[in-house]
């Protein structure tokens, strides 16, 4: 990790204002999903990319097959292989 040295605090409601310099670095315009990661001691946040709801993959193009539900190719392919392999009775 860098060090910015910009130190922000926690308002009252829980909220943290990330500095306009870091956001213009990284392309985040106000509305943009951040997703938040955490170790022991430290909080990573990320843009927000939707994966595949089954294996994770954010590769190739992702289908939503089931409302909310997103699928890669793979996974696709790898249900439709399972279904046509198995006993229709």
């Amino acid at each position: 990790m860098k060090a910015t040295g910009i130190v922000r605090r926690i308002d009252e409601l829980g909220r943290v204002v990330i500095p306009k310099s870091i956001r213009n670095v990284y392309g985040w315009e106000p509305g943009t999903p951040l997703e938040m990661f955490t170790t022991d001691d430290t909080v990573v946040m990320r843009k927000y990319v939707p994966g595949c709801s089954l294996c994770g993959s954010v590769e190739g193009y992702l289908q939503e097959l089931y409302p909310n539900k997103l699928l890669c190719p793979r996974c696709i392919e790898r249900i439709g292989r399972l279904a046509s392999s198995g006993d229709d009775g």
